[in-house]
């Protein structure tokens, strides 16, 4: 079984860490940030299974950083770990899209217990590919001006490539550079909307751009 990814989010190093570790150990993978501009920054280029989230944090608190996500269409389950507790702060985090609600100081088990049951409750969410741009039986197709669907002939390498760079779209893929190239002239050739970026020092991401 894949190993679930989350990110956690806390200001406070000295229980950011340990709980990383934590649930590095119980089989996570785990990223980190220690403000909601470095969370948001990490979200936009990478899908998580879930957000630990601190309520409280210097800069835009928790809570405020949790509506602004609901808001932006992100529902990716997210626990929030505060040291407000009390029914008034837990239904405020409730009603402001938290899945679920743990106050400080907690059981690493409890925590680990809590964030299973938001990701197995959560529904699977199909990736929405570009317009235009279709993958079914291994191949991918687009669909022309005139509606008919045309294969893009891949190579195996710029297939994996493509697929890795849509699934989701938004995901920095590392690839070599002549395969980024070939692919890139391929989708430029029938699509006028989609182009590959290079991510400087980290690789490539799908990119639309709203042109007809």
């Amino acid at each position: 079984m894949a190993k679930k990814t989350v990110l956690v989010v806390d200001d406070d190093d000295a229980l950011r860490t340990p709980l990383a570790r934590g649930l590095r150990n119980a089989n996570f993978d785990v990223l980190t940030a220690e403000n909601a501009t470095q969370a948001g920054e990490i979200l936009n280029r990478i899908t998580v299974d879930a957000i630990v989230l601190d309520r409280m944090m210097v800069g835009t608190d928790g809570l405020t950083f949790l509506k602004q996500l609901r808001a932006s269409g992100n529902m990716t389950p997210t626990l929030m770990l505060t040291a407000m507790g009390g029914a008034e702060n837990t239904i405020a985090g409730l009603m402001g899209g938290a899945d679920d609600y743990l106050a400080k100081p907690f059981q690493l088990q409890e925590l680990i217990l809590r964030l299973n049951n938001i990701i197995n409750r959560a529904p699977i969410q199909t990736p929405q590919m570009p317009e235009n741009l279709f993958f079914s039986d291994d191949e991918f197709f687009v669909k022309t001006a005139n509606g008919d669907t045309l294969l893009i002939a891949l190579s195996g390498e710029e297939k994996k490539l493509l697929y890795n760079l849509t699934y989701p779209v938004g995901n920095i893929v590392s690839a070599q550079p002549m395969v980024a190239k070939r692919l890139r002239n391929k989708l430029n050739d029938v699509l006028s909307n989609l182009d590959i970026i290079t991510v400087r020092g980290r690789g490539y991401k799908l990119v639309q751009t709203d042109q007809n």
